[in-house]
């Protein structure tokens, strides 16, 4: 039993528990035969396993995200328009949890807000370089920034537009597909980009009464 493998473990515990530290404690409950726990982790042993605190929430919703970027290879046929789609699909057990995920991702360890930026791009650019790997981008220079400055701003478009609307979210993604021309125009530029990110998800975050 190691700790990434009660992580890993711990993922499928999110859409019931979501990132907290009762899912990382359950996790040696679905253990394979004859190596689960009878009862879960105490919270101590969370703690040296994963982190005092938010540390361990912040380690699991790492590990999820991590699993994400896994689910984008299942797809057989890989298209952008594909695995950007499967890892939408990824989210949706998870929908109701993500805001707050992000908002204990973007807060700083001492203090108070203004959120931090950069878990939610890196968590985009992420997806959009796994995006251009798995379909053989082959673009070099300036144009392999741009691409996956592109493609991350169109996924974050369309997560932002899952949590308000699941059921349309296959769609809208392949319409700023279309229309990435556009998007890629007036979103080129990583400061601009990065503003975009971070207001559009500071405004779920704080429409969910989360901050």
């Amino acid at each position: 039993m190691s700790r990434n493998q009660l992580l890993k473990l711990a993922t499928t515990l999110v859409h019931t528990h979501g990132f907290t530290r009762e899912a990382l404690s359950r996790s040696v409950l679905t253990l394979p035969p004859g190596q689960a726990h009878p009862e879960p982790l105490s919270d101590l042993a969370v703690s040296a396993l994963f982190g005092n605190g938010d540390k361990a929430r912040k380690s699991l919703i790492q590990a999820w995200l991590d699993e994400g970027i896994n689910h984008m290879k299942t797809v057989s046929s890989p298209t952008i328009n594909e695995v950007l789609k499967a890892r939408l699909q990824y989210n949706e057990s998870a929908l109701p949890h993500l805001p707050e995920a992000f908002a204990l991702l973007a807060s700083p360890e001492i203090g108070i807000p203004p959120l931090d930026p950069l878990p939610a791009l890196g968590h985009a650019i992420n997806i959009a370089d796994e995006a251009c790997y798995l379909t053989g981008d082959k673009t070099t220079q300036l144009a392999w920034y741009s691409q996956r400055l592109s493609l991350a701003a169109i996924y974050t478009a369309a997560e932002l537009h899952q949590l308000k609307s699941p059921q349309t979210a296959a769609s809208f993604l392949e319409s700023l597909l279309t229309g990435s021309s556009a998007i890629k125009k007036s979103l080129d530029e990583t400061a601009l980009f990065g503003l975009y990110v971070m207001k559009s998800w500071e405004g779920i975050i704080r429409s969910k009464g989360i901050l």
